[in-house]
C-alpha cells in the first residue's frame, strides 16, 4: 500500500480555510510554529505569486519560511499582506 505524505497547504484552498488554520496556530502555536505555518498558506497561495507580490525572489521567501528560520517582522508583514491577512488585536479577557 502506498501513502504520501500529509501537507496542509493542499488542504489551505479558501480564504476562510487559511484564516482559521492561522488564528489557530498564534493561539496554540510557538513563534516557530507561526513562520512554518505561513509558510504552509505561502505554498498553498502560489510562491510565485507571493514572490510578485513581495518583491521578493522565490529562494529568498523558501528560505525566509523554512523551518528554524528567524524572519524579519518586514518580511512576514509582505507576506501576510500578499495572502489577503492582516494582524488584529483584540483584548484578553480575564
Amino acid at each position: 500500500m502506498d501513502t504520501s505524505k500529509f501537507d496542509i497547504a493542499d488542504y489551505l484552498d479558501s480564504n476562510e480555510m487559511i484564516a482559521e488554520y492561522l488564528n489557530a496556530v498564534l493561539e496554540e502555536g510557538s513563534d516557530t510554529d507561526v513562520i512554518t505555518a505561513i509558510g504552509h498558506i505561502a505554498k498553498a497561495v502560489g510562491m510565485t505569486k507571493i514572490a510578485e507580490e513581495t518583491g521578493m525572489s522565490r529562494p529568498s521567501l523558501y528560505k525566509a519560511l523554512s523551518d528554524g528560520a528567524k524572519p524579519q517582522f518586514e518580511t512576514i508583514m509582505k507576506v501576510l499582506r500578499a495572502i489577503g491577512g492582516q494582524i488584529r488585536i483584540s483584548p484578553v479577557s480575564a
